[in-house]
């Protein structure tokens, strides 16, 4: 129901727009009729109103100094104006003035019914604007700034981003925080809200950029009056929360500018990775790792990179030396506790890399995720490689076997899924989410199996979406280009052609 503000200083024309206009019918409501600019001020400051019906002739303030006032106080409030004078000059300021229409005196109702009914559509237009704007807001931002922390944003994006995103005014130095949760509870309920958690801790600091990277971390922007709360104090927050929480948090070093963002992206995930030897629930600054440290941690990820890369090959040679050189680390260590916690790591690891094929290495090997006993029944460190190298073997057979069977068919399924929503706009990234695959191997079996690339494939859904429309319809060139999504006509006219080698109205002809 929209408000509206009459202001009429004859009373007679006042009462009888209140009384002889169906407001209810049209979605509106009276707020007041005041005979004054200076009431309807006073009506403007205390009360929301849509929109303003208002005389242009009227005593001590006219109806265009209360316009410009109106304005100032609520900019997207609609106006109309109504007048016995027929001066140009009153109708170029009013309409200089956003006026939706100038209606004369005097006045048939009809004619201010039409006005009202044009506001009405605009200002339903504009809270869908709003609706969808409220929806994909945060959804976008947080791509851009994914991007952004990937070093993959564009020029327009980070514009964006700084100007339609609220991080125009970032408080520079920033540091990169990756949060990790390590440990949830033993029975998760589809509403598990352990992030949403997070995030609500974080909004209460006063953290407002921040993007989830997975169902179980966030990437943070720590500026500099939140260096000093977080990420201490965060943490012991969290872990008073009724849902036990146990988070890792990775630091990278400060950023000065935006380009210098992605390195500190990059050290706040090599600073998380060291949790291996520093154990979780802890805050882990990239700036105080040892070198040799870091060395170690990042050849540890490079070897197991290159062991699930020879898994997901079905390499069976590369499989035996990617252990073999893995497990000669293991040799220096003498403490029986980091070598367990040394296993469960590579078991970690092994978990992640199967999350983004989308399988489930408890599931693979028969464990429960609950229960890692089976690392403490092996006595020898050759006892836990020959294990493990049974396992992996078992899981690259298993996987092969599986790919061989289930990716046409998984292709199939987003296939249909991308056919249905031509008319959307939708992103690689957006069907991974969907699916439940990481974007990147996503994009690897949807190539293997179909031949192009995900976004040249859509082109394709979406053209030949657009020829059936031009055939078995008599939809205008500009309404079958929205029906398939797209809102600007000559990128869509010159994708048709490049397609089928015309324009759509060639082939529509012919």
């Amino acid at each position: 129901m929209y408000r509206v503000l009459l202001a009429d200083d004859e009373k007679l024309d006042l009462e009888g727009m209140r009384t002889f206009i169906p407001w209810q019918e049209l979605g509106m409501e009276v707020v007041k009729g005041v005979t004054n600019g200076f009431d309807a001020c006073r009506v403007l400051e205390t009360e929301k109103i849509d929109i303003l019906v208002t005389d242009v002739r009227m005593p001590n303030m006219s109806g265009l100094d209360l316009a410009r006032r109106a304005l100032e106080m609520n900019g997207s409030i609609r106006i109309i104006f109504i007048s016995g004078y027929q001066d140009f000059s009153y109708v170029k300021q009013a309409l200089s003035l956003n006026a939706v229409n100038y209606v004369l005196k005097p006045m048939d109702d009809q004619e201010l019914i039409d006005s009202l009914v044009k506001v009405r559509e605009a200002l339903d237009q504009e809270r869908e604007r709003r609706d969808v704007y409220g929806q994909m807001g945060p959804i976008v931002k947080q791509q851009y700034l994914l991007q952004l922390l990937e070093g993959t944003i564009d020029e327009a994006s980070l514009y964006s981003l700084q100007s339609d995103y609220g991080m125009e005014d970032v408080c520079w130095p920033v540091q990169v925080a990756v949060i990790e949760i390590d440990e949830r509870p033993l029975d998760p309920s589809p509403a598990d809200g352990s992030l949403e958690q997070v995030i609500a801790a974080c909004e209460a600091r006063g953290i407002c950029h921040y993007a989830k990277k997975s169902s179980a971390r966030l990437t943070i922007l720590l500026e500099a009056s939140e260096r000093e709360m977080l990420p201490d104090q965060l943490v012991q927050e969290l872990q008073t929360l009724q849902m036990p929480l146990v988070l890792t948090i990775g630091i990278g070093g400060a950023a000065t500018d935006w380009e210098a963002l992605e390195r500190s992206s990059r050290e706040a995930l090599e600073a998380l990775d060291l949790k291996i030897f520093y154990g979780k629930g802890q805050v882990i600054a990239y700036g105080g790792l040892q070198p040799a440290e870091q060395e170690d941690a990042r050849q540890l990820d490079a070897r197991l990179e290159s062991l699930f890369l020879a898994m997901s090959g079905y390499e069976i040679v590369r499989i035996h030396d990617e252990l073999d050189e893995l497990f000669k680390v293991v040799r220096s260590l003498r403490s029986r506790i980091i070598l367990r916690s040394y296993a469960m790591y590579i078991l970690m690891r092994l978990d992640q890399y199967l999350q983004r094929t989308n399988e489930d290495v408890y599931q693979l090997l028969g464990m429960d995720l609950t229960h890692y006993d089976v690392i403490d029944q092996f006595e020898t460190i050759q006892d836990i490689h020959r294990w493990l190298r049974s396992r992996v073997y078992e899981i690259s057979e298993t996987l092969h076997t599986k790919k061989q069977k289930k990716n046409w068919r998984l292709i199939q399924e987003m296939i249909d899924y991308m056919r249905e929503r031509t008319g959307q706009t939708i992103t690689l990234r957006e069907l991974a989410e969907q699916f439940s695959m990481s974007p990147n191997y996503l994009g690897l079996i949807f190539k293997e199996e179909t031949g192009k690339n995900f976004s040249d494939y859509f082109i394709q859904l979406r053209m030949e979406r657009a020829a059936d429309l031009m055939k078995s319809t008599h939809l205008k060139v500009y309404e079958v280009a929205d029906q398939v999504g797209y809102r600007h006509l000559p990128y869509f006219s010159r994708q048709f052609k490049e397609t089928f080698g015309m324009t759509p109205l060639e082939y529509r002809r012919s």
